[in-house]
């Protein structure tokens, strides 16, 4: 097994995950305590602490990426999904216990990792402008999947719990990201599933005009049935239950086979029952 390379930080003497270090006010780093595993009803979550645990993100990101959603990825390994942030993020992994399996992951890019590779993902899909005030506190969350026999809860709620923990030891309090909502429907891509969501959540899920961002690729809702009667993926339900706001209109992505919505999530947010749970 070999470390990550730069860019990344290096560990610190008391296992943070990379680039989690939080600055104090004096100017040093702070060596805050670490939960670098934590057992959860027969999950073991934990943070790669090497290249080869990235690895085995990678791999249940390209099974259900690729494999079972149809993206279509450009990638230095096969049967990994690999981009230019993977370097750059902190890589948290749940694990089914019993076979150690990696059944569960995120990736978290901090602001100053931001800083380093010059943009964050979302970047590239949305004009984050009207965002430029958060940045300093605000990290974003991405390719987040569940292995197929483990989609029940469990390690979703396991893995946000580990976001929370990790928000909070590093002082940040923003999250924004990319929800994908596939563009395969009864078996035909088709668009108007997603344009169907946008139409109901604007009205009722919209964050303040002063945080709208734009997409590069915008999806042509104006050209699609917005009338379906669908509901939000569950990890877009999941995310607004916790008080999530849509940032705008969907980007199209086209190498995901899916459309994007931007999505910007606030600790001081949390709905009591939530915040009592991730918190304490």
């Amino acid at each position: 097994m070999r470390d990550l390379p730069n860019p990344t930080f290096a560990f610190s003497p008391v296992s943070l995950p990379r680039g989690s270090l939080h600055r104090s006010e004096t100017g040093q780093f702070e060596a805050l305590p670490s939960a670098s595993k934590v057992e959860r009803a027969g999950l073991l979550v934990s943070w790669a602490r090497h290249a080869d645990e990235v690895r085995q993100a990678q791999r249940l990101r390209y099974r259900v990426f690729a494999d079972e959603m149809g993206a279509r990825l450009t990638t230095p390994v096969a049967g990994h999904d690999i981009d230019l942030f993977d370097n750059y993020c902190e890589h948290l992994l749940v694990r089914d216990q019993a076979t150690e399996e990696v059944v569960g992951t995120y990736r978290v890019l901090t602001p100053a990792q931001a800083k380093r590779v010059g943009s964050t993902y979302s970047d590239t899909e949305f004009d984050l402008t009207r965002l430029r005030g958060l940045r300093e506190r605000m990290v974003e969350l991405g390719r987040s999947c569940v292995h197929p026999d483990h989609r029940h809860g469990g390690v979703i709620m396991a893995l946000w719990g580990a976001l929370a923990e990790f928000m909070v030891r590093n002082q940040l309090d923003t999250m924004i990201g990319c929800a994908s909502i596939p563009m395969l429907h009864n078996g035909i891509v088709s668009g108007d599933v997603a344009a169907s969501i946008w139409q109901q959540l604007k009205t009722t899920q919209l964050a303040p005009i002063e945080l709208h961002v734009r997409p590069r690729l915008p999806l042509p809702v104006e050209h699609l049935n917005c009338f379906l009667d669908v509901e939000p993926p569950a990890l877009i339900k999941g995310y607004l239950r916790l008080g999530a706001k849509v940032l705008g209109a969907p980007a199209w992505d086209p190498d995901f086979n899916s459309a994007d919505l931007p999505m910007l999530m606030r600790l001081t947010d949390l709905p009591a029952r939530y915040r009592k749970h991730f918190l304490g």
